[in-house]
């Protein structure tokens, strides 16, 4: 239900941009890719520990799930918004080049960002204590495949995306 309450809200939100050369409801789609790879790749690792090393799933392991849903999220909004904002420019720069400057124009945001967070992730996972260690850890996963995704997941979709569409 998050999910699609997330494909709703980014298709919502994103429809100016459907008079362009991409509809709004497949940058939504884009936007759960990226947010399912990021949470595979949490659980991947998660599922890897617990049989290594006994890592148990609970609570506050759901709690950064969904708090690694939100990190991510916003973070590739703001790499769509600014897609988003060149498009209704009208330059004359292709779809590509349009998505490649816009993740440009947003990656020292996202590192920044996705960095600090990491530090103090860093610094409760080594210093916080027994109790939240594993959430911590989650965390630090899940914040690093989020920002990961939202650069090299959900951007690349869309000119994937509008490729295929062009060529039918």
């Amino acid at each position: 239900l998050v999910l699609l309450g997330i494909l709703l809200y980014i298709s919502w939100a994103f429809r100016r941009t459907s008079a362009g050369p991409v509809r709004s409801w497949v940058l939504g789609v884009a936007t759960l890719i990226a947010l399912v790879h990021d949470i595979f790749i949490v659980l991947g690792i998660f599922a890897i520990l617990g049989r290594v090393a006994q890592i148990e799933v609970d609570s506050l392991f759901v709690t950064a799930l969904l708090t690694v849903l939100g990190f991510s999220v916003h973070d590739t909004i703001v790499v769509f918004d600014r897609v988003r904002e060149r498009l209704l420019t009208r330059s004359a720069d292709s779809f590509e080049e349009t998505v490649n400057e816009s993740v440009n124009q947003t990656l020292g945001r996202s590192l920044a960002t996705s960095l600090t967070t990491l530090f103090v992730l860093v610094a409760l996972w080594l210093f916080g204590g027994e109790a939240i260690r594993h959430f911590a850890l989650a965390l630090l996963i899940g914040i690093t495949a989020g920002t990961y995704s939202s650069i090299f997941v959900a951007s690349p979709l869309l000119v994937t995306w509008e490729r295929l569409r062009s060529r039918r």
